[in-house]
C-alpha cells in the first residue's frame, strides 16, 4: 500500500500517470490488468524513499560531528 498519490511528487510522475490512466481503463484493473504499473510505482517510490533515508541519515551524521565538535571546544574552555 502506497501513500495518496499527487501529480505534485516530480519523482515518480510518470508512474503515477500511467497507473491513473490504467484504473481509468474500466473495470479490468480488478483482474489484474494493472498490477505491472503498480509494481513499478512502487519499485519506484521505494527507491526514492531510500534515496531520501540515505540523504537524511548523511546530513545527521555531519549535525552530530559538528554538535560533537562544538561540544568539545565548550568543553576545552
Amino acid at each position: 500500500m502506497h501513500a495518496q498519490l499527487s501529480d505534485k511528487k516530480l519523482v515518480c510522475k510518470d508512474f503515477i500517470q500511467a497507473l491513473e490512466q490504467c484504473h481509468a481503463s474500466g473495470w479490468t484493473k480488478f483482474l489484474g490488468a494493472c498490477n505491472k504499473q503498480k509494481d513499478a510505482l512502487n519499485h519506484c517510490l521505494r527507491t526514492e524513499r531510500l534515496n531520501r533515508t540515505a540523504e537524511n541519515r548523511e546530513h545527521a551524521r555531519e549535525r552530530k560531528a559538528k554538535t560533537d565538535q562544538a561540544l568539545q571546544e565548550f568543553r576545552a574552555l
